[in-house]
C-alpha cells in the first residue's frame, strides 16, 4: 500500500507540472482570475491553473484504476492534495514569496500530509506510514526538481 499511496502523491502532484511543461500557457486559466488579495499579492499566483487541477484530478482517477483501487479514491486523493497545494501557495504569497519560490517544507508537507491523512484508513495506512510518505515524497520532490532543473525542465531547482 506504500507504493500505492506514494505513486498517487507523484500522479496527483505531478500532472499538472507535466502539463505545464507539454501545454505551455495553453488552457493555462489562473484559478485566482488574476485577482489580488487584500495584501495587494495574488490570492494564489499564475502557476495554480484550472488545467493544472483538472488534469490532477482525471489523470489521479486513471493511475488509481490501474493500480487496483477505487476511481473515488483517486478523485478524493487528486482533490486533497490539490487542495494542500493551493493552501501552500496561498501562504506563500502571504508570505511574500512568489510563485515557484522555494519554501521547504511548505511546498512539500500539506500537498501530501491532507491527502494521506484523510485518505488512510482506505489506503491500509497508520499514522507512522502516513509520516514516512511525507518525508518519502519530500525528498522525492526535491530530487526530481534538481533532475528537472539539470534537463532544463525547470527555471530554477529547490
Amino acid at each position: 500500500m506504500l507504493i500505492q499511496a506514494l505513486l498517487l502523491l507523484l500522479v496527483a502532484n505531478g500532472t499538472p507540472v507535466i502539463a505545464s511543461l507539454l501545454l505551455r500557457s495553453r488552457f493555462a486559466w489562473p484559478l485566482d482570475g488574476g485577482r489580488k488579495a487584500w495584501d495587494e499579492a495574488p490570492w494564489l499566483g499564475q502557476s495554480k491553473t484550472l488545467r493544472g487541477v483538472s488534469l490532477s484530478l482525471l489523470i489521479t482517477v486513471v493511475a488509481a484504476v490501474l493500480i487496483g483501487l477505487p476511481w473515488t479514491l483517486g478523485l478524493l486523493f487528486s482533490a486533497l492534495a490539490m487542495a494542500g497545494d493551493l493552501l501552500s501557495s496561498f501562504c506563500k504569497r502571504r508570505l511574500g514569496l512568489k510563485s515557484s519560490s522555494k519554501a521547504p517544507g511548505l511546498d512539500q508537507i500539506p500537498e501530501s500530509l491532507l491527502p494521506l491523512w484523510v485518505c488512510q484508513t482506505e489506503l491500509g495506512l497508520g499514522w507512522q506510514d502516513v509520516l514516512l510518505l511525507v518525508a518519502i515524497f519530500w525528498v522525492v520532490e526535491l530530487l526530481l526538481s534538481r533532475l528537472l532543473f539539470r534537463l532544463h525542465i525547470r527555471n530554477r531547482p529547490y
